[in-house]
């Protein structure tokens, strides 16, 4: 890890460390605001010395020692998001990376550079996490199953396992430290995008690789696209190769607004969950809604099935933003099926539980009866005629908050 550690003494709460990872030193400079650096390269009069750190770079994927030397290896300001990223998911470093699918295609390549192509992963994922393993593009090959199925799966060139819990639409959850425990000694990726370090922190619970879209919670205001592993500094070394031959590098900007993100991450994601399981509760109760899944864990990630046409919902709404993605300050929603999880082949989509009537919903920090009320407005729009059964079974009475 970089620099930025030396002031830390002692353990601090999450809350803290949001606000103070990655900024340890800036008293010491003179600093309040972390300084942003744009420099794509840095000037240097000894090159003997840039051999030997380009060498040593090229061995072990190592930070280079001394000051930057070009954008591709890293950046500073890049460097103190990645250090308060580790720090609050409780890993040896964290690798930034231009968006999520940037993240995840290098920790592919990863594994595929030692010959170990082979994934196992659990449904459902992201949808373009989906496809990206089922098509091959990157000659990765997966096996798909659910969690008590892993060990069965794993093959002499199996390189990864991979999970999201709360899952990518439906929000189930998996016993990460038994998949981990089922893993043996295959590296477990846990998408952690929805849950955030706030609400878990998968690798106190055996997962090696802890994968976000920092686009989403991170950065918290829908101005940043960004991906980042936190992982253990072996891992992080080999990354870094990957990042620099491949280029998927975080623009310094992108690295400056996480690191302000983070500093709220805590109060905007207890906040807003506070809202989310108000809203599923509602949701719960109303005669106009089949399911509502809401995690155990908790978040401010709220998925439901209509009885009616879930297009009409989405059209009905006003104060809520009818958009993919997620995490932002303001409330979002969307259909899976049409959107975020349409690439995924339509039977593998509906096996996964990602039903044609399912709404997936972001809930942001307005006031949550301003929220209701839109949504009440919304699911109102839906014809009375069209409250018939949802498809895969999904009517009948409403399942609590907490169901999957």
């Amino acid at each position: 890890m970089s620099g930025y550690d030396d002031a830390r003494t002692a353990a601090r709460a999450l809350a803290t460390e949001a606000v103070h990872a990655g900024r340890d030193d800036l008293a010491r400079q003179g600093l309040h605001a972390p300084p942003i650096d744009l420099s794509t390269t840095y000037p240097s009069y000894d090159s003997r010395a840039e051999a030997a750190r380009i060498d040593a770079f090229a061995a072990t994927g190592a930070e280079p020692d001394g000051p930057p030397v070009y954008g591709r290896l890293g950046n500073p300001t890049v460097a103190r998001f990645e250090t308060a990223l580790a720090r609050l998911e409780g890993t040896d470093a964290a690798v930034a990376f231009a968006s999520g699918m940037a993240a995840l295609s290098a920790v592919l390549l990863v594994r595929a550079s030692l010959g170990l192509r082979h994934v196992v992963a659990v449904r459902p994922l992201y949808g373009c996490s989906d496809h990206l393993l089922t098509a091959g593009l990157l000659g990765s090959e997966v096996t798909w199953t659910d969690p008590a199925g892993i060990a069965d799966a794993l093959r002499p060139d199996t390189g990864l396992v991979m999970v999201e819990s709360p899952a990518n639409p439906t929000l189930a959850e998996v016993d990460l430290r038994a998949v981990a425990h089922a893993c043996g000694s295959v590296p477990l990726l846990a998408d952690n995008t929805f849950a955030t370090p706030v609400l878990q922190r998968p690798a106190e619970h055996g997962a090696r690789l802890v994968l976000h879209s920092a686009t989403k919670y991170l950065g918290g205001h829908g101005d940043v696209m960004a991906g980042v592993v936190a992982c253990d500094e072996e891992f992080a070394g080999r990354l870094r190769q990957v990042r620099f031959a491949t280029g998927g590098v975080l623009h310094p900007l992108a690295g400056y607004l996480l690191l302000r993100g983070l500093a709220t991450l805590p109060v905007r994601v207890r906040a807003a969950s506070e809202n989310a399981a108000e809203l599923a509760r509602r949701l719960s109760a109303d005669p106009r809604v089949a399911r509502v899944h809401y995690p155990r864990i908790g978040g401010a990630m709220v998925a439901f099935e209509v009885k009616g046409d879930p297009h009409e919902v989405i059209a009905g709404v006003r104060l809520i933003t009818p958009a993919v993605s997620l995490g932002s300050v303001d409330t979002l929603i969307q259909h899976p099926a049409s959107i975020s999880h349409r690439i995924v082949d339509a039977d593998d989509r509906r096996g996964a539980g990602v039903s044609d009537r399912l709404l997936r919903m972001s809930v942001g920090l307005e006031d949550v009866d301003d929220l209701w009320a839109d949504l009440d407005r919304a699911l109102g729009a839906m014809p009375a005629g069209a409250l018939a059964s949802a498809d895969g079974g999904a009517a009948g009475r409403p399942a609590p908050a907490g169901a999957h």
